[in-house]
């Protein structure tokens, strides 16, 4: 019998489908990378989802958040994120946590809950503390590292961290890691240099410098991080050639 996932399951077979509507997954972030990769998913099957974000939709948003529309300017993310999901696979599990990541707010997540964490945040503060929390816990976690001020979406990899070069947020991560006795952690991440914005930010923080964006670098980072998800979730292994 035909149903939403029958083109899925054509390549990962019924018994991963039902792994996947049994999985519960956490995604902290629902920006360029982290909204995207919630979208994918909850295409995919996952039974699920926990959001947490607590940002609103925003105009810059609209160039590359799949949550962001006219129609969604101003609502909590974590707020459009789940109505998405909803609109999408209405079976799935969604709750929200309209939270900001600081190493305070991680400790009162219960990660033994999930069955994948996934880091789609940009504080380095907040990253460290969902990937201690989650390797802790002994739960699998994927961590996004830089896409903005790239421009090549091809240039991006799935990799351990102690593998990566070139990103400066990967530097600083693989050091810190280091430091807390952490040698592992799967990333996205792009070995392109990153550009320099031709203009400052009309909206930017003055504490930190804001980069430029595209519709398609973090869009395709978000993408395989569900990819990766999905698989390890689904207990598929990607054929080499």
């Amino acid at each position: 019998m035909l149903d939403q996932f029958s083109r899925t399951r054509m390549l990962l077979g019924a018994a991963a489908l039902e792994r996947l509507s049994r999985a519960r997954v956490a995604v902290f972030g629902l920006g360029g990378v982290g909204s995207w990769a919630v979208e994918a998913l909850a295409r995919s099957g996952v039974g699920a989802l926990d959001l947490i974000d607590d940002d609103r939709v925003c105009l810059t948003n609209l160039n590359r958040q799949i949550i962001a529309t006219h129609e969604t300017l101003g609502a909590y993310k974590t707020d459009a994120a789940a109505a998405r999901v909803r609109a999408i696979h209405p079976d799935c599990t969604v709750r929200t946590h309209r939270t900001f990541i600081l190493p305070e707010t991680v400790s009162s997540f219960d990660f033994t809950q999930y069955d994948y964490v996934v880091d789609a945040i940009d504080t380095v503060a907040g990253k460290l503390a969902i990937v201690m929390a989650a390797q802790a816990a002994g739960v699998p976690v994927i961590s996004a590292l830089g896409t903005g001020n790239k421009l090549d979406p091809a240039r991006l990899e799935l990799a351990d961290i102690c593998e990566t070069s070139v990103c400066p947020l990967a530097r600083v991560m693989r050091r810190e890691l280091r430091r807390r006795g952490v040698m592992h952690l799967r990333v996205v991440y792009s070995r392109e240099e990153p550009l320099r914005p031709l203009e400052p930010a009309e909206d930017g923080d003055e504490r930190r410098a804001v980069p430029g964006s595209t519709a398609f670098v973090p869009p395709a980072a978000g993408l395989m991080i569900a990819g990766e998800v999905v698989r390890h979730l689904a207990g598929i292994t990607a054929k080499e050639g």
